[in-house]
């Protein structure tokens, strides 16, 4: 579409943007699936000292929670067409560099390949803001959920494929893996480049609060809002909560008697958990609300909690798990909503940036401590401290609701 139809038809190309980023969802979330389920592995295979094997896998949040920032403000300079084009590249460098390492069996080299998977990550997390600052208030939520949904089917076939391409370069093997990691992350570059267009958002997106002072707020007055403070709160905590937990399940289930592949098997049901209620979470925004939405994923993402707690039967793995994605996604997607309507086109950059940052920063720190925890506390208690946290949520959340109730604002 060119620059003229663009202008003449922008709803279209709104539209089509969100089925792009919904695409390029997918392709991002299969290229982190196969990094998540096997890095770990190749970084014991590559290390001379093991107690570094699980260092490329801490990398991928790392890197992704050292460049969020630099990432939303680049695109705020260029655009989130060329921001996105070039984080699907270095993605594809990535995989490269993975697989060369995995050949030269080189363990810093491959280091630096899963950290520039995290940095994919950073730039990929932004699609979902893409898709909600280009439509109007009220399809926000709806334009979130869609490009999440694009997370199902890798959730699903994720470690499929992993598994199946890892003896693609024999007799190297996982060089394969790393090597599709590359191709999707070309296949991300060919469909930004060539359907994605950076649109002016609709007049009625804006934040009413927001638009009547028309320069920029500084940073430090964006972030004292409530719905920000609900926003970041929702955001940061249930991501933290959920690697906190998923990191430590494979481990827990093995230690409690069961088989790693059953570890695996839980967590693969996590993840579709964590994407599968985009198919519905926006329709229930629109007939509930955000906040009760988010009270619902708070209180699914509690009840993980209290049946990790009553037993460690492979049943109630499955179901806590299961209950985790699904409050996530509630808790995320509510939360992203929120973020989307706090601020004006220009002051997004350093918004969306700032909120990034520590849903990434807060994500690496609960990843790396989950393995020490668990061996220190176990299962159990591993589950009671995300209580306090998730407590946290809660209370930002009544408190932006009763922030609404003094005062004029517009819906959440």
């Amino acid at each position: 579409m060119d620059i003229a139809a663009e202008r003449a038809h922008p709803s279209g190309q709104r539209d089509k943007n969100v089925w792009v980023l919904a695409f390029c969802q997918a392709l991002y979330t299969l290229s982190l699936s196969i990094d998540l389920t096997l890095t770990g592995l190749v970084g014991y295979q590559l290390a001379a000292d093991k107690t570094l094997a699980t260092l490329p896998f801490a990398l991928i949040t790392t890197a992704a929670a050292l460049t969020t920032v630099g990432a939303s403000l680049l695109m705020g300079r260029v655009g989130r067409r060329a921001g996105f084009v070039l984080g699907a590249g270095i993605g594809a460098l990535g995989g490269a560099i993975s697989v060369w390492a995995i050949f030269h069996h080189s363990f810093w080299v491959f280091c630096l390949g899963t950290a520039a998977v995290g940095v994919f990550q950073a730039f990929a997390q932004y699609y979902r803001l893409a898709a909600a600052d280009a439509v109007g208030m009220e399809a926000k939520s709806r334009a979130i959920a869609t490009v999440l949904t694009g997370g199902v089917v890798a959730a699903l076939f994720g470690p499929f494929l992993a598994a199946w391409s890892r003896d693609w370069l024999t007799p190297v093997m996982f060089a394969g893996s790393y090597a599709l990691v590359t191709g999707l992350g070309v296949l991300s570059m060919a469909l930004l480049a060539l359907g994605y267009r950076d649109v002016a958002p609709p007049t009625q997106s804006l934040n009413p609060d927001a638009t009547r002072s028309s320069p920029p707020r500084p940073l430090s007055r964006i972030v004292r809002q409530p719905i920000f403070i609900a926003a970041l709160c929702n955001n940061t905590i249930a991501y933290a909560v959920m690697m906190f937990v998923m990191t430590a399940t494979p481990i827990a289930v093995v230690a409690c008697g069961h088989a790693l592949d059953d570890g695996a098997a839980v967590i693969q049901w996590h993840m579709v958990g964590m994407f599968a209620p985009s198919l519905f979470s926006a329709y229930l925004i629109r007939r509930w609300g955000s906040l009760c939405i988010i009270g619902a994923g708070i209180a699914l993402s509690a009840l993980c909690g209290a049946l990790s707690m009553i037993s460690t039967d492979l049943t109630f793995f499955y179901a806590a798990l299961a209950c985790l994605g699904v409050g996530w996604n509630f808790m995320f997607v509510g939360g992203t909503t929120l973020l989307a309507q706090s601020c004006q086109p220009a002051e997004r950059a350093k918004t969306q940036a700032a909120s990034e940052f520590m849903t990434f920063a807060c994500s690496a720190l609960a990843a790396l401590c989950a393995g020490q925890l668990l061996a220190r506390l176990g299962w159990p208690t591993i589950n009671v401290l995300t209580l306090p946290l998730l407590g946290l949520a809660a209370l930002a959340t009544i408190a932006y609701a009763r922030s609404r109730r003094h005062k004029n604002g517009f819906p959440g």
